[in-house]
């Protein structure tokens, strides 16, 4: 199942990294994507409706879209992202025919995903090495029957992708729940669950306090473990924006990024202005892990200078005395150490922070996934409530999502440890009793199905063996399930990786038009900001066999729950009547149906954003004293963290480059301090084997070509998701159980090509 391209037949090219993001590079790299994907009409008609008022959400991110809009509000990832989508069905019968399970298997993600669009259901039977086609009555039929013999509901797993309409997330887990269950892992298991833990023990919300404006009147803006010129690139127009309004931009993380150098609006040009903006005036080059240590530092420099918000602290948070002893006894030289960052350097970036009277902080998955992911966040969380700066305007949290919708599944109910609150709303809402024992996340959903606890798997959308840790574990875990179901746009690892009977129902596209009942429909999404607005689809969709993802959940419910009061298939045939069941089971959407027609959709209630309140128990705020995490390495050991390329959205591989830092024709990489080279005698591209270490156990990892590249020495760097193999499985975050895909105990040896568990 490794399905690798040969690394001698695509030729590993390393230029210098660029110091720019964006500009005509970025308009010619989205043309030529849209051009050979979607062609001259389609292009012009998709690129003019994406992020537009009467158009389609991107799928590309979940970065908020400006009251103001240009004619063309995209990105070059989202431009990639939409031409993806918008290929021709040639997954279709004849495709299956012509390859077999294990031919497949035999390629890249990369070809995979380059095959095009699916174009009619799938089925695998028993013994079978090859996918048949099957009718959606049929396909539908057959998983009703399953689930309808599972003797305990709680053997049924149901993942979700943050792609997912909350239309289609909130039909999803009505069904799920009204069947028995609370096993509804999804991908926000994996990246932002640190952020959720950490914001709602402290600041009761598990959501930012920001909104779009609030950088427009931000005096510093820190930007934590991320990359958005790759992974959020329209929020660089944001920080372009704010820094031309006079703000500080602070980045830290272990790798420079492009898109924190300098910026070009590709739009620019159109006006013939033809200047850059540089953003981030300070790069601190934080250890992989020692982000705690730094924040630390600056939490005890604002108290030790006296720059605390004396009447903030004592109207709105809790343990203040009790923070402030803990950091008493601060350890310098730990703080250096762990941090890689010198003391006079952190002071210089407290004596910005302690005079700035707004500020932002943004983080993504370089603080979530580690061991103390939740943690260091609530250090971040410190920090502000130190200075104030939730609850006013220019000020406040910011954890920056990757899925276009990962936030409003959430939301909607796609939770497997839902709150006894959210419960009682949806039992009022839906009028039917749900379970309350919380289920398996996607952690404990592998593990589950190591332990024969599990036999049905059932994943709208997503890439699940692509997407979790430890790969060939994973991987067994899952062909061992009685029936694996996939609702898919295009071909992935894990349609190949196969339970007793797996079936492929291919669904709409975000871009797609959604026609039920001969009527138009519109599906809604929630962004980074908690703004729900619509998003339609125009394009023709590219098979006349494909389903909206309500409309599978819907017919699949009608199915299998025969005794339920709720009309699915009406719900299907008119989305108003799902708002409807939304606005009486979830709070926050009163008159949905009326509030999300407004131009721009409306905001969710967020009490620490709107009136600097907190919905905790007590309604205070809340200081953290937390430890600082063991980040020692042995002397042979180095510590790996997973990063995307510029040519990938999350699993989805859409080239061989990464034209920032000027990396072409291979994703087998791993980036190494030249000088940590140097002392192991290794040279450029020469091959070697990754072993991760995990209480004992070893993973190994063949074949990959080393480059020099400028990160801190002892730490590597690997593309994701080919380096998830590395990842143990229960190498998890404490509280949140997000793996720790950027932090990954490893050595390196030259290539044996032997990739096994020991």
């Amino acid at each position: 199942m490794k399905g690798k391209t040969p690394l001698e037949d695509i030729p590993l090219k390393i230029g210098k990294p660029k110091t720019t993001a964006a500009g005509i590079p970025a308009v010619i790299s989205s043309v030529k994507h849209s051009l050979k994907k979607m062609g001259i009409k389609n292009t012009i008609k998709t690129l003019t409706m994406v992020n537009q008022k009467d158009g389609f959400d991107c799928p590309g991110c979940a970065w908020p879209d400006p009251e103001h809009r240009s004619s063309f509000e995209f990105c070059e990832n989202g431009a990639k992202a939409v031409a993806d989508e918008a290929m021709q069905a040639n997954v279709d019968e004849h495709f299956f025919e012509k390859y077999s399970i294990k031919q497949l298997s035999q390629n890249s993600d990369y070809w995979l995903n380059s095959q095009g669009r699916i174009k009619q259901p799938m089925y695998l039977g028993p013994g079978q090495t090859n996918y048949t086609p099957i009718s959606w009555e049929k396909s539908l039929k057959l998983i009703s029957n399953k689930l309808n013999a599972i003797a305990n509901p709680n053997r049924a797993v149901f993942y979700t992708s943050g792609r997912t309409s909350n239309e289609a997330a909130f039909l999803y887990q009505a069904f799920v729940r009204m069947f028995g269950t609370n096993n509804l892992p999804d991908c926000s298991n994996m990246c932002h669950e640190s952020s959720g833990k950490a914001l709602v023990s402290t600041i009761g919300i598990g959501k930012g306090t920001v909104t779009l404006q609030d950088f427009n009147h931000a005096d510093t803006i820190l930007v934590i473990g991320q990359n958005p010129g790759t992974n959020h690139p329209r929020m660089l127009t944001a920080l372009r924006d704010a820094k031309l309004k006079g703000a500080t931009i602070i980045h830290i993380n272990p790798l420079p990024e492009t898109g924190l150098v300098r910026f070009k609006h590709p739009q620019d040009y159109m006006t013939l202005n033809l200047s850059s903006t540089g953003l981030a005036d300070m790069h601190l080059q934080v250890k992989i892990g020692g982000d705690a240590a730094l924040l630390r530092a600056l939490n005890k420099l604002t108290i030790d200078t006296n720059s605390v918000d004396e009447n903030f602290i004592a109207q709105k948070t809790k343990s203040y005395k009790d923070f402030a002893e803990s950091l008493e006894d601060i350890d310098w030289d730990r703080i250096e150490t762990d941090s890689g960052i010198a003391k006079a350097k952190i002071t210089k970036l407290s004596e910005i922070i302690t005079k700035s009277k707004s500020i932002i902080s943004c983080w993504a998955m370089g603080l979530t996934q580690h061991r103390n992911g939740v943690h260091v966040i609530q250090e971040v969380v410190n920090l502000h409530l130190l200075g104030g700066h939730i609850g006013r305007i220019g000020a406040g949290l910011c954890p920056v999502r990757g899925h276009s919708n990962v936030q409003g599944n959430r939301t909607v109910g796609i939770w497997e440890a839902p709150s006894d609150s959210f419960i009682d709303q949806m039992e009022i809402g839906l009028k039917n009793s749900m379970p309350r024992k919380h289920g398996y996340d996607v952690v404990h959903s592998i593990q589950a199905m190591e332990n024969s606890e599990v036999d049905f798997l059932f994943c709208l959308g997503g890439n699940f063996i692509s997407a979790t840790p430890d790969t060939p574990r994973t991987a067994n875990a899952v062909s061992h399930l009685d029936m694996v179901v996939h609702v898919s746009t295009k071909l992935n690892r894990s349609h190949l990786v196969n339970g007793n009977e797996s079936l492929i129902l291919p669904c709409l596209g975000r871009t797609e038009s959604d026609v039920q009942a001969g009527v138009e429909q519109f599906v809604t999404v929630e962004n980074s900001m908690g703004i729900v607005h619509k998003s339609q689809g125009k394009l023709k969709p590219a098979s006349k066999m494909l389903r909206s993802e309500p409309w599978i959940v819907a017919n699949l419910a009608h199915l299998t729950l025969q005794d339920s009061n709720i009309d699915w298939l009406g719900c299907v045939q008119n989305y108003d009547k799902v708002r409807d069941l939304i606005s009486e089971s979830i709070n926050g959407f009163d008159d949905f149906n009326s509030r999300v027609r407004q131009p721009n959709g409306f905001y969710l209630p967020n009490s620490p954003k709107d009136n600097c309140e907190f919905d905790t128990n007590d309604g205070f705020a809340h200081f953290s004293i937390n430890p600082l995490p063991d980040v020692s390495l042995n002397d042979d050991e180095f510590v790996m963290m997973t990063i995307r390329s510029h040519d990938q959205y999350n699993t989805t591989i859409y080239g061989l480059n990464d034209r920032y830092r000027g990396i072409k024709g291979n994703r087998r990489i791993l980036m190494m301090n030249p000088h940590d080279m140097l002392e192991l005698d290794l040279k450029t591209r020469d091959l070697i084997d990754i072993t991760s270490h995990f209480n004992g156990t070893k993973r190994i990892s063949g074949k990959w070509m080393v480059i020099p590249y400028n990160i801190p020495k002892r730490n590597v760097a690997a593309y994701f998701p080919e380096a998830n193999e590395l990842v143990p499985l229960e190498s998890t975050a404490d509280i949140s159980n997000t793996p720790t895909s950027k932090w990954i105990i490893c050595t390196i040896s030259e290539s044996n090509s032997i990739a096994e568990e020991e």
